[in-house]
């Protein structure tokens, strides 16, 4: 028995032992190699401007683009390859619309409202309680989201990126931004929406006016709580309010909460507990001013933007209080560093 629970440890260890502790102290190439200059700029954050006069209601699409709840949408496709149930339609204007059902609908339209508040890239979205498909055959996945007539519930719309092309996913540990604030930034926001699915395909680069866009593409695993499988949970306020937030503080960096790794005899799935485990670093090594930075940027957001951010999402009023709290509570807590 000694010697079973000696080996189990040993190839944990030998399974985490491939990346590194310290992301923020990771660098892309070597120090005494310049970069060579890009052809294209590279971003991971934008400054949004007067952040207490951003619209979360409707978000970066702004209400111009936003979906037209009485609009007629015509299904397209269905989409098997995602982990969610998905589907494409296109509206009366011509626009191509991504619809994602089941949980994560409310949690990612609510997390994309906070991650573009902060200055980062997202997509377009919109939650939209009840929407009438023409044409929707019998979903391979998800169909008990729809009743008679082709009225989908609970439904996230994404807006297709006509003036963008997506040029693949990016890794949280080699990317051009590693060591930056900006960067350490998006894994404080990480944390403090709870997102527990951080897969690089998870991450997007997009090709966007002549420049190259870093965005979190699917923040649907937030606003629950961290965890192994069978524990965590996505878009449960009550579960959100119960977590912790900072897991270490020190005078230089700081720790914050990602529980990810799976049940220790899960080792043997090596892919899946690599991938886990590795998952719980992106949050560890954070420098304090980078934190404290983001405080700062999220401190000017009202209680009234806050509450938007989830009345966005379609919550009711308990669940936006308190889930507004918390959000509140994390940036404080931040400010406060």
């Amino acid at each position: 028995m000694r010697s079973t629970t000696l080996m189990l440890c040993v190839t944990s260890m030998l399974v985490v032992a491939a990346w590194p502790a310290d992301l923020s102290a990771q660098r892309a190439g070597p120090a005494s190699v310049a970069p060579a200059p890009a052809a294209t700029p590279d971003r991971i954050w934008r400054d949004p401007g007067d952040v207490a006069s951003l619209d979360l209601i409707y978000g970066s699409g702004g209400r111009a683009n936003a979906p037209s709840p009485t609009g007629t949408f015509t299904f397209v496709n269905e989409d098997d390859s995602a982990s969610s149930p998905k589907f494409e339609v296109v509206d009366d204007r011509g626009v191509t619309w991504k619809v994602k059902l089941a949980p994560e609908s409310q949690p990612e339209t609510a997390a994309t409202r906070f991650l573009w508040a902060a200055g980062y890239f997202v997509d377009d979205d919109y939650y939209v309680a009840e929407l009438t498909v023409t044409g929707l055959p019998t979903l391979r996945r998800g169909q008990e989201f729809v009743s008679t007539g082709g009225v989908v519930h609970g439904v996230r719309l994404e807006r297709k990126r006509e003036a963008a092309a997506k040029l693949g996913d990016w890794d949280w540990f080699h990317n051009p931004f590693v060591g930056q604030r900006e960067l350490n930034g998006l894994r404080v926001m990480m944390s403090l929406l709870n997102n527990w699915d951080l897969k690089q395909v998870n991450n997007a680069i997009y090709a966007v006016d002549g420049e190259h866009h870093y965005a979190v593409s699917d923040a649907g695993a937030t606003f629950g709580k961290t965890g192994s499988k069978g524990l965590r949970t996505k878009g449960t306020p009550r579960d959100y309010d119960g977590s912790s937030f900072i897991a270490k503080d020190r005078p230089d960096q700081l720790n914050f909460v990602m529980d990810s790794r799976p049940f220790f005899l899960s080792v043997f799935a090596v892919a899946n507990y690599r991938e886990r485990t590795r998952m719980e670093q992106i949050t560890r090594h954070i420098p304090r001013g980078d934190a404290k930075w983001l405080g700062q940027r999220l401190s000017q957001l009202t209680d009234r933007q806050i509450r938007d951010g989830f009345r966005a999402a379609g919550y009711g009023a308990d669940d936006i209080e308190t889930l507004s709290n918390v959000v509140r509570r994390r940036i404080l807590a931040l400010e406060a560093l």
